[in-house]
């Protein structure tokens, strides 16, 4: 496995818990056994489940900054469920995962958009983040200040 594979199977997982919110840690239970039943090296379960942990903890902080982003007449609840969670996921990646290089992010969360949603999304998602990252650095800056 790979942190690609990792990431697809945190948007799975992402996407049922926003489908079925009381499914709760059973959700990622089964999830985490499904991976640690194949050929899965300890790191990319731990890459998971901290992904997964990670965007569901930080939520309420990642949606306001993906909101900022967005166009003018977009709001998150008007994206699909999927480039909403891939937002968060890449979003979540950037701001709290100072190992992984933002151009890595970037470029697996439109692949993301490219194979679960659609060739116009990951554009969007492209756009997006590439506007986010522009002022990364203020961002950044204001969530140490908070």
């Amino acid at each position: 496995m790979s942190r690609r594979q990792a990431r697809e199977q945190t948007l799975q997982t992402l996407y049922q818990l926003e489908m079925n919110p009381e499914a709760g840690e059973r959700v990622v239970a089964e999830n985490q056994e499904r991976l640690a039943k194949g050929d899965v090296e300890k790191e990319d379960i731990a890459f998971f489940l901290g992904l997964t942990q990670g965007v569901r903890q930080h939520i309420e902080t990642l949606d306001p900054i993906i909101q900022k982003y967005l166009k003018q007449d977009w709001t998150l609840s008007r994206l699909s469920l999927v480039d909403r969670t891939v937002l968060r996921m890449a979003v979540y990646e950037v701001l709290f995962e100072q190992d992984i290089p933002v151009g890595a992010s970037l470029n697996e969360a439109v692949d993301l958009a490219k194979t679960f949603s659609t060739e116009e999304s990951a554009r969007f998602i492209n756009g997006v983040l590439g506007n986010l990252t522009k002022n990364l650095d203020d961002i950044q800056r204001s969530l140490s200040q908070s």
